[in-house]
């Protein structure tokens, strides 16, 4: 039985990862196209993976959890730009997107992270735009994140 719990736990960890890996994008054009498309923002979402524990924080309590993919898949296109600091994390990521996440990275002048932005379809950031990392919008988990975005998409 208890092995057979054990089992359960981690197909539903595992069907959890599936469902958020595949709301997200680490390309940027593919992102600006379906933006486009979809006449939908872009949510740019700075993040160091592999060292950054508030984003980790962030990803388990808020952005892989249901209420927020759900509103994010009707409302935005979610792209991770990730900015490893362990040599083997920074060898598995393509020289391409390297280079896509330090221009973008440069143009935002990101100084801490998680860091998170609403841009347009040609990553503008969007008018009277704030870093949605920021405490007032996660302190009430996924409720707080939507009701934020709820707010500042329906005044823009």
């Amino acid at each position: 039985m208890r092995t057979l719990l054990s089992s359960i736990t981690a197909l539903i960890a595992l069907s959890s990862f599936a469902i958020s890996a595949e709301a997200w994008t680490r390309d940027i054009e593919a992102a600006k196209t379906r933006a486009k498309a979809e006449n939908k923002p872009i949510f740019l979402y700075f993040t160091g993976s592999d060292w950054c524990t508030w984003c980790k924080k962030m990803e388990k309590e808020i952005l892989t959890q249901k209420e927020f993919l759900d509103f994010a898949e009707e409302n935005l296109v979610l792209v991770e730009l990730d900015y490893p600091r362990k040599p083997e994390n920074k060898a598995k990521q393509p020289e391409s997107e390297r280079a896509q996440n330090k221009a973008i990275d440069k143009k935002f002048k990101i100084e801490g992270y998680p860091t998170i932005y609403l841009v347009d379809a040609d990553i503008e950031p969007l008018p009277k735009g704030d870093d949605f990392a920021k405490g007032e919008y996660t302190k009430n988990g996924p409720a707080g994140m939507v009701a934020a975005l709820k707010k500042f998409l329906a005044e823009k």
